[in-house]
């Protein structure tokens, strides 16, 4: 029987480990990102699963034919690594062999060796698992990850608690026909459109909670801005004094997000010439403070598209900020579990994030007495009976709490000045994609 514990573990190559080789051999598997041929000698640009690195094939020097590869072969090779400061990463491998591990069978349809992918983005989802091969174009989902692991490590570091919660569920926790309905056996279910009630749930015994999950809504939309799926990022905290406190803990995850995306991800943030936002504090006003400054009427209950844009400009311009949020919204366009203002009920403690010019996050304070939500369901023409497990959650105590959930695709594509978001989604799903 074989043992694998003994075993060295295949180390990933990257910038500083090749420095750290200067004048000595090296060896790695990577893919023949493009090939410069030359007077006597071609350069060979290798692609890793995070980097582009430049070697150079000289006839007599390698072992190897250079007429073996092309754009797209695997290859794994030999070579000794020296200072180049022409070249990224101030660095050159100099080939002395290698091996070809695959030879594709047909050339890319698409110019992934470009700088820019260069193509429709319809073209782009045909041939997504090539347009992923760009560098820029792969780059976008390593600032995710970046997102991703700053807000979890924000999460841990203050009190939260990672959840899984289920994405087949019994009922919509927003309720609206934007629900996937499936056959779970012999009973109706749908995808969830929101963790919303499994994490309020988990708040009676973890106090703080957050996930990153999948998000599902069937809505008709065929936008620039909407997918039927995205993924979430969501907490929920106990023990809350107002709806303030969320839009504080919401505003110091930013900051330390973005903090972590310039220590960790400065290579990705500088092929995506990205320009992270400087957050110090983020300006607040109430949904009809805004609608004064965008000199509307108080007859509307939502904001519109262009109304994003606009509130993102005046905050640029005379706050100084890139961020704006946006609180009390009128109740009948928030989901019921909203908690209503004391100062006017017809009015809910919920609010909108808005980032250069898109609204990234919904939140609020959520009800936690079990006769006020009982109240409000009444009015909302509601049977509690239909959300009869969420109904126990309260009719067992729950302190005061409130929460939110962020668009990971909307706040990377404005982190990176995406013009789709289809292009912060690894592979979409809209009303014109199943596949791949």
């Amino acid at each position: 029987m074989k043992k694998t514990n003994g075993k060295d573990l295949i180390a990933e190559v990257t910038p500083e480990s090749l420095k750290g080789t200067i004048g000595k051999k090296t060896a790695f598997g990577a893919c023949v990102h493009k090939i410069r041929s030359m007077s006597g000698f071609a350069f060979v640009i290798l692609r890793t699963g995070n980097y582009i690195f430049q070697s150079v094939y000289t006839p007599g020097v390698c072992a190897s034919d250079i007429s073996q590869i092309s754009e797209g072969t695997y290859i794994r090779i030999v070579g000794e690594v020296k200072e180049e400061p022409r070249a990224v990463y101030g660095l050159e491998i100099t080939l002395l062999d290698f091996t070809v591990l695959s030879t594709p069978e047909a050339q890319y349809p698409l110019h992934v060796s470009d700088r820019r992918i260069g193509c429709p983005i319809e073209t782009s989802m045909q041939y997504r698992s090539v347009a992923l091969r760009n560098p820029r174009e792969r780059a976008v989902f390593k600032i995710s990850e970046g997102v991703c692991g700053g807000f979890r490590e924000f999460m841990i570091n203050n009190g939260f608690t990672e959840i899984h919660t289920p994405k087949i569920v019994a009922a919509g926790a927003e309720g609206g026909a934007n629900l996937f309905k499936l056959k779970y056996f012999d009973e109706d279910a749908y995808l969830a459109q929101s963790p919303q009630f499994y994490k309020q749930t988990c708040v009676a015994f973890f106090d703080r909670v957050f996930e990153i999950g999948p998000v599902f809504r069937a809505e008709k939309h065929n936008s620039t801005r909407h997918l039927n799926e995205y993924i979430g990022l969501d907490f929920e905290m106990g023990f809350i004094r107002d709806m303030g406190d969320v839009m504080a803990m919401e505003t110091a995850m930013l900051k330390y997000v973005v903090s972590y995306l310039s220590e960790h991800y400065e290579n990705e943030l500088k092929i995506c010439e990205a320009k992270l936002p400087k957050i110090t504090s983020i300006p607040i006003v109430t949904f009809f403070e805004a609608l004064d400054i965008l000199g509307k009427s108080h007859n509307q209950f939502d904001l519109d598209p262009q109304d994003e844009v606009n509130l993102c400009d005046y905050a640029a311009k005379e706050l100084g900020s890139e961020f704006i949020f946006v609180e009390k919204f009128p109740g009948l366009k928030r989901p019921f579990y909203a908690k209503d203002s004391a100062d006017d009920p017809k009015l809910a403690e919920s609010f909108d994030l808005l980032f250069r010019g898109l609204e990234i996050t919904t939140g609020g304070q959520r009800i936690h007495d079990y006769n006020e939500l009982l109240a409000k369901m009444k009015r909302y023409n509601m049977n509690p009976e239909d959300v009869g497990s969420y109904m126990d959650l309260f009719r067992y105590g729950m302190p005061p709490h409130g929460g939110l959930g962020i668009g990971l695709e909307r706040i990377v594509m404005k982190l990176l000045n995406l013009q789709n978001i289809r292009q912060a989604s690894l592979f979409p799903r809209d009303l014109n994609h199943l596949d791949p």
